[in-house]
């Protein structure tokens, strides 16, 4: 008897565990905008949680903010179909993703989904979304370059593996097509390129003509246009980032292309100023400045002595305003930056590089001392004869009196014919090295 009795006790035990666990759920009770407002259960700043619909299905959406007992959502695709007193599920965890070799030569969007219409992707390793902070004591030094191709910028604002440089343009100036340069000649093992806000049609264009075949076959794509929704935005940031991260961590040299980070500042904008933050600066709040740097810091070299991080974010500059508050402060945490220039652009003068007002402030790090000399006479050429260049066509230089000025002016067109590099054409960073210092030998020769 006493036996049947703990047979029967120990298999009621047993399907305790069987028994459905009630889950709080929340109701939705205000919708504005791209804001909604949901209270009854505890969300924490961050967490994703699932949103019932008419129709019957879960939308995804993130915590962004609260006031009281009420939480403040937003949706990570557009929502339809929502309704007062629909409920709210929290989902428990952290958001996760699986990464694998599948990713190369695909398009993907912010949640780690195929759009290229090419197959699922492989399922690989499962990793956190959110990365952890690298101790900026255990950061690897910067001390090799990074060949990216472009002789202008091997040769004159040498990159080094583990660099964050920014490439500041206008509208119209060549900024996608120095990126697919970039990415097809760059010699590193992975290249991340992020398309965040930008025109939907501008995302096949780049990939089918900036990239080609070539530069996509060792590229991973994560794209998030501009219809998107902002929370979205932030998300493909964040996996451009993790993306890059977890292979910098396995010993290899990624470059993250991220364009732009002006378009992320944006959509944190947007939902700064839903959220009831005050505009601080041209209409950003101050939300936005303390974002930008936790963003790009992730990049960079870890404690991997052989893995590195090196980081190339466009930044818009509107009316070629390098003023910009965006600009300004990007020019601040970054560790240089590639100035486009509308002048040279319709000049016919490609790439578009603004020396005098480019600078890498790794150069020095990564070069000898004679590479440095070749391009401070190189600069100090170009900026004697920027002082000239107007008085020419009208005839008030007059060749004789300095002998510093003439030497720029009769130099100048080799000057920027050094410069200039066909879309096409590659010169990895031994060959921009040697032509240099070729150049100024013939200069100080008098040829």
């Amino acid at each position: 008897m006493t036996s049947a009795i703990d047979q029967r006790l120990q298999e009621a035990m047993a399907s305790i565990e069987a028994i459905p666990v009630a889950k709080v759920t929340g109701r939705l009770v205000k919708v504005t905008g791209l804001m909604l407002e949901a209270v009854g259960c505890r969300l924490l700043t961050g967490q994703r949680c699932l949103v019932e619909t008419g129709s019957g299905e879960k939308i995804e959406a993130q915590t962004v903010g609260f006031n009281h007992d009420v939480a403040y959502l937003m949706p990570i695709r557009p929502a339809t179909g929502l309704f007062s007193g629909a409920r709210v599920w929290p989902v428990e965890g952290e958001c996760h993703l699986n990464i694998s070799d599948d990713w190369f030569g695909r398009v993907i969007n912010g949640l780690g989904e195929p759009i290229d219409d090419l197959g699922t992707l492989g399922l690989g390793e499962r990793i956190s979304l959110q990365g952890q902070a690298v101790n900026p004591m255990k950061r690897q030094p910067i001390t090799q370059p990074l060949d990216v191709g472009v002789r202008a910028i091997n040769s004159m604002l040498t990159m080094g593996k583990g660099q964050r440089m920014g490439l500041f343009a206008g509208s119209g100036v060549g900024k996608s097509v120095l990126l697919g340069m970039i990415t097809r000649q760059t010699q590193a093992d992975v290249v991340v390129v992020g398309l965040i806000g930008e025109r939907g049609r501008e995302v096949k264009e780049f990939i089918d003509h900036a990239l080609g075949k070539e530069g996509l076959a060792k590229a991973i794509v994560i794209a998030s246009p501009a219809d998107e929704s902002p929370l979205m935005r932030l998300r493909a940031s964040q996996l451009c980032h993790r993306v890059a991260e977890h292979y910098r961590d396995q010993g290899k040299d990624v470059l993250l292309l991220m364009d732009s980070l002006t378009r992320y500042a944006m959509a944190q904008r947007e939902i700064g100023l839903a959220l009831g933050e005050p505009p601080a600066t041209k209409g950003y709040p101050p939300s936005v400045f303390s974002m930008l740097p936790q963003l790009v810091e992730r990049a960079g070299n870890s404690h991997h002595p052989e893995g590195s991080m090196s980081a190339i974010y466009t930044v818009l500059t509107e009316g070629d305003d390098q003023q910009d508050p965006i600009a300004d402060s990007a020019r601040a945490i970054l560790d240089g930056h590639i100035v486009l220039s509308r002048q040279l652009a319709e000049s016919g003068h490609y790439p578009a590089i603004d020396i005098a007002q480019s600078i890498s402030r790794t150069m020095p790090l990564v070069v000898d001392k004679p590479q440095v000399e070749n391009v401070m006479q190189f600069k100090h050429l170009y900026s004697r004869y920027q002082e000239v260049k107007e008085l020419i066509p009208l005839g008030g230089y007059q060749p004789g009196n300095d002998e510093v000025m003439d030497t720029a002016v009769r130099v100048y067109p080799a000057l920027m014919s050094f410069l200039q590099q066909a879309q096409d054409e590659a010169s990895d960073f031994g060959k921009s090295q040697q032509q240099l210092a070729e150049l100024i030998g013939e200069i100080g020769h008098g040829r």
